[in-house]
């Protein structure tokens, strides 16, 4: 059985890469009619969207999430 596993592993393996070859990112070099590309973004614009505001949603649901615990905790003192 775990022969049997591990070819089905590497057939998806293998599959997924053909895949992934198959899929050239060198079309996106060649412009359509109607593709109008904005200018591009500054350093400190592509790290606050990339990670500014990641980290900074990560921050307010894990507040979101605790605040229910620190009230409890001034309740019951």
């Amino acid at each position: 059985m775990d022969k049997r596993n591990a070819l089905r592993a590497g057939a998806v393996t293998a599959a997924a890469t053909l895949m992934m070859l198959m899929t050239s990112p060198a079309m996106a070099l060649i412009s359509d009619d109607g593709d109008d590309p904005g200018p591009g973004l500054t350093v400190a614009q592509t790290l606050g969207l990339y990670v500014g505001i990641p980290v900074a949603s990560f921050l307010i649901i894990a507040g979101l999430v605790m605040l229910p615990s620190w009230i409890g905790k001034d309740k019951k003192s």
